[in-house]
């Protein structure tokens, strides 16, 4: 199945037991050598370390730092407060300090190795540690002091961050704010000052991102949703009060990377830049689609104009995805290496901002708190530095399989007593090596499947699709031209 998702409908009517879902998660967890449950020794070891965390000297309970996160989370890694300075502002980012909690080798630690990152699929979840730091003593959960890395980062009033600082604090969280409310609030009109700094900064950010020639996809993200003890597919786009968190982060990735860089000694997200070829061949895809893109026009500044409600912009955005591929990880120290920037940020960048999800954020930011400090880097994160890369990008294929198998798991529920109908969709994507086949966006229920045709598929346009197959067992969907 396709990752992109492009078009934002809502299923009405289908749905599959959260039965069903439970059972068939079960399996995709036995086959992919996965599991939610930890080891008994991680288990102690990890209960031990809640009950003894390391604490900084430093207390800045005093700041007035507010979480936001979708509802129901719990493990949350950061913390946010942002006050004017003048014409600009000061940002405060507290990022969960899981060093506080485990050490070099310890039980915990070997085990994030081995897992790398969190694994998300309805409503399971495999944790990179167990749950009682990651949703309880390490967590950012409101009305509770905890141990953090704070980030200070001044911004001017063009949104440029200008002076960066990261130091180990006690912190203390006001609220646990979700998307759907911040967002509802604002658009009512009764949004905090907080939030209303956050829309300042956040937009300022977007405006740089573009100056710099950075871009992001509009690609909605497709859910699954429970609804009163059965499964529903839907599509979504993120918020505004998303895309402005993001910026946040993405303002301390950057700031992050700007030291480790000088420095020369860290751990960068990387991203090649893209390939004349298919940029030229985005170009033809374009003209087919009908969509007006000058040759001037430099690719960045042609995706920002394209809107994803529409079918032909929907399909362009897919087919623009071939030019953000490749995404990995860098280590260096002593040289920087030859591919320091994140192609689609325009700018070096590291991920710091989510250790209780992300193995290689603790690594990075234990780096940037020692350059801030004037101090070594520890021996424990320089000795790991070198396949750390290697980690990652095996602990991100296995996101990228968990998530992709659950989604096609209820794709292949949803429809499996619909073999035969005809469904209204639009073809998002087409083979280069064979254009009678692709991809399509069923619109109800929110599907993305292969399709395959006796002549060539029209991207862009609506059609009228068969379905073959919708097997759970494989967990394959696939439809026909009708």
């Amino acid at each position: 199945m396709p990752s992109n998702r492009v078009v934002k409908v809502r299923a009405s009517g289908d749905s599959v037991s959260a039965q069903e879902m439970r059972d068939g998660i079960v399996a995709i967890q036995e086959q992919q050598k996965v599991t939610p449950e930890f080891p008994d020794a991680v288990e102690r070891a990890a209960a031990d370390a809640a009950a003894n965390p390391r604490l900084p000297e430093l207390d800045r309970t005093d700041i007035e730092l507010v979480t936001i996160d979708p509802e129901g989370a719990k493990d949350l890694d950061q913390a946010m407060h942002i006050e004017r300075d003048g014409d600009g502002y000061v940002v405060h980012y507290a990022i969960a300090d899981v060093a506080a909690f485990v050490s070099a080798g310890d039980p915990v630690d070997v085990e994030a190795n081995r897992r790398g990152e969190t694994l998300y699929g309805a409503d399971s979840k495999i944790p990179l540690h167990p749950p009682v730091l990651s949703e309880g003593a390490a967590s950012l959960l409101p009305d509770e002091t905890r141990p953090a890395l704070l980030w200070t980062i001044k911004v001017d009033e063009t949104g440029e961050g200008f002076d960066v600082d990261v130091e180990r604090a006690l912190v203390r969280s006001r609220a646990q704010l979700t998307y759907e409310g911040v967002q509802a609030d604002i658009d009512a009109g009764r949004g905090s000052e907080l939030m209303g700094l956050l829309q300042e900064v956040g937009e300022l950010r977007l405006a740089r991102e573009a100056a710099r020639g950075g871009v992001s996809l509009p690609l909605p993200e497709q859910e699954l949703v429970e609804e009163d003890g059965h499964w529903e597919l839907e599509f979504r786009r993120l918020s505004a009060v998303e895309t402005w968190n993001a910026q946040i982060s993405l303002l301390t990735g950057m700031a992050a990377a700007s030291l480790m860089v000088y420095a020369r000694v860290g751990i960068l997200r990387t991203l090649p830049p893209a390939d004349p070829r298919d940029v030229q061949r985005l170009h033809r895809t374009a003209r087919a689609l009908g969509i007006d893109w000058p040759a001037e026009q430099l690719y960045p500044d042609f995706i920002r104009t394209l809107d994803p409600s529409r079918p032909t912009h929907a399909a362009m955005i897919v087919a623009c995805t071939r030019l953000l591929r490749g995404a990995g990880y860098v280590t260096f120290n002593g040289e920087l290496p030859e591919l320091a920037q994140h192609a689609a940020l325009a700018s070096e960048y590291a991920h710091v901002t989510a250790p209780l999800r992300r193995l290689a954020d603790r690594y990075a930011g234990e780096i940037c708190v020692a350059l801030c400090a004037g101090t070594d880097v520890p021996d424990w994160v320089v000795s790991a530095m070198a396949e750390l890369p290697d980690t990652m990008t095996a602990s991100g294929r296995r996101a990228n399989a968990y998530e992709n198998a659950v989604v096609d798991l209820c794709e292949a529920e949803l429809l499996k007593e619909r073999v035969g109908e005809t469904f209204s969709a639009v073809v998002v994507e087409v083979e280069e090596k064979d254009a009678s086949k692709g991809d399509v966006t069923i619109q109800d229920p929110a599907i993305e499947a292969r399709v395959s045709g006796s002549t060539d598929l029209p991207l862009g346009e609506e059609v009228q699709v068969k379905l073959v197959q919708a097997d759970p067992t494989s967990r394959s969907v696939a439809f026909e031209l009708a």
